[in-house]
């Protein structure tokens, strides 16, 4: 997944964008954007285990 960081400057003021692919989430600071991204990073490349396939007939 491309996780993109971005600076937004409006006349409202300056927040900062993290991007997902399609959907976004904004935060008041660079730092608050940061923290996410390195929890969403963690979280992407933690294992992650499928739920096993039930034996059914047909």
């Amino acid at each position: 997944m491309k996780i993109q960081l971005t600076e937004i400057l409006k006349p409202q003021g300056q927040f900062w964008q993290v991007r997902m692919g399609h959907n976004a989430v904004s935060f008041r600071t660079e730092m608050e954007a940061k923290q996410f991204v390195s929890t969403l990073q963690r979280r992407l490349q933690a294992p992650h285990t499928l739920p096993a396939r039930p034996n059914v007939a047909v």
